[in-house]
């Protein structure tokens, strides 16, 4: 209100000045005064979009290299994924007007890296990262636990989307474990992810909708093991190999959140990204990795030992890591 009323002093002085003819040099110092005002008034607004996260490109901006980078050296057996994930985010992002929103469905085992792709793709979009409160995770045994509240629920998260997109269309949603969301409860989503202008004036097309699920996880699985008792190279599985099984298993399981839903029906996942099992190989990865992460110097041995502590299947030849890479860190702990 302060530089409100200086403001508006100024702008008085200068009509006075108008008014009753005064000198010349009267009217410039007022003229003077007033941009200086303005000038204040515009860095002070600046100053504040630099220590205030907002929906503005200051905070906002999306890094290929950033992303491309991450997913080659931080993202282990992935090839599929990080190749979809790269080209979907950046076609997205580079869009000025797009569609629709990015509908995004990574679909595989525990531990094999979705949670953590998520993570990436926020950091390097959000200034903030995971951190942002531009980015929203909705856990499905958390957020929506009783089946008995669904009405509620679908309520709630309309609510929910639609003013955290009023707020700022680039905003992110993140829901975790689709497999165990009550089948239904999804659908309530269905008209932002689709081709709409705007709804109720709001337009949700620059926003992105990622769903992690171990739903499909077992047909994943079952092709990477065809291949491997084949003795061919998992890197020559393609997405053209699991697309079509993977979604119609996800549509088909009456215990998964995407049980006969309209998102899959009717199109509106853009990608069904598969994340293959993790072999022996890729758990050492992930251990040198995330010792570095640590700034402890990668141990070879180190990283086999916590390796070798790992369960894998089948039980007979010892192929996959029945858990990924997901309890490296707690291993981590025990060994250094």
């Amino acid at each position: 209100s302060l530089h409100r009323n200086l403001l508006s002093a100024g702008f008085d002085s200068l009509s006075s000045a108008t008014a009753f003819a005064i000198e010349p040099i009267s009217t410039t110092i007022a003229v003077g005064m007033a941009a200086a005002l303005t000038g204040i008034l515009a860095r002070y607004q600046n100053i504040f979009y630099y220590f205030h996260e907002c929906c503005r490109p200051e905070w906002i901006s999306f890094n290929k290299t950033g992303l491309r980078n991450d997913l080659d050296t931080k993202l282990f057996g992935q090839h599929i994924a990080s190749r979809i994930l790269l080209k979907a985010v950046s076609g997205f992002m580079s869009n000025e007007n797009p569609k629709k929103p990015l509908v995004l469905s990574l679909h595989g085992w525990t531990g094999t890296g979705k949670n953590f792709v998520s993570k990436l793709i926020a950091e390097n979009i959000y200034k903030e990262g995971m951190d942002s409160s531009f980015v929203h995770v909705f856990t499905s045994t958390l957020h929506f636990p009783h089946q008995s509240q669904s009405a509620c629920y679908k309520s709630q998260l309309q609510q929910w989307i639609k003013g955290n997109v009023t707020n700022c269309e680039r905003s992110m949603f993140i829901f975790d474990e689709m497999d165990k969301m009550h089948p239904g409860l999804i659908d309530s989503i269905k008209p932002y992810l689709d081709y709409y202008v705007k709804l109720d004036g709001v337009s949700y097309r620059k926003s992105i909708f990622i769903f992690l699920s171990n739903a499909g996880g077992e047909s994943i699985i079952q092709t990477a093991l065809d291949f491997w008792k084949q003795g061919r190279d998992r890197e020559e599985i393609e997405l053209k190999d699991l697309e079509t099984s993977l979604s119609l298993s996800v549509f088909n399981n009456n215990q998964s959140g995407f049980y006969r839903t309209n998102l899959i029906d009717k199109n509106l996942v853009d990608f069904f990204v598969p994340f293959l099992p993790l072999e022996y190989r890729h758990v050492v990865q992930c251990a040198m990795a995330e010792m570095k992460a640590r700034d402890i110097k990668p141990n070879q041995d180190v990283a086999d030992m916590v390796a070798r502590d790992l369960v894998y299947f089948p039980k007979s030849e010892r192929v996959f890591s029945v858990k990924g890479c997901k309890t490296i860190e707690s291993k981590l702990d025990y060994y250094t």
